[in-house]
């Protein structure tokens, strides 16, 4: 595995991740999914979670599939949005009690679009830099 792909990919792919979960739960779907506490600290959390998935999904781009087109990074890319939201979904129904199922759905959407774009653009970017 080229490190340099790897990180170049997986910082590339955390950033779209932070700006598209800002787009679609802090502008986009504001009043339907609960707000964070405004802190710096909030932030860099989630900003680190985000880079955490960018490298996961770098990874597996890189070490496991050689993906480096975006039309087969964007289809990765559904996929694990699909088993990602539908993981962390179905804990959300089970553990905290004002989700609902429309909302775990909802959310489950989002993340297969918001992982279909980081895929693509992973893919993209390793192509490029193969």
């Amino acid at each position: 595995m080229k490190t340099k792909n790897f990180l170049t990919a997986g910082i590339v792919g955390g950033i779209v991740d932070f700006l598209l979960g800002w787009l679609f739960y802090g502008i986009i779907f504001i009043n339907v999914f609960p707000q964070p506490e405004e802190s710096s600290q909030t932030m860099l959390y989630i900003f680190l979670g985000c880079l955490t998935f960018g490298f996961f999904v770098s990874y597996i781009y890189m070490q496991w599939a050689q993906i480096s087109t975006a039309a087969t990074g964007a289809k990765a890319g559904a996929i694990i949005g699909l088993f990602i939201g539908l993981f962390y979904n179905f804990f959300n129904l089970a553990m905290i009690p004002d989700v609902t199922l429309q909302l775990a759905a909802l959310d489950v959407g989002i993340s297969i679009v918001m992982t279909t774009i980081i895929g693509a653009v992973i893919g993209l970017i390793n192509g490029k830099m193969g």
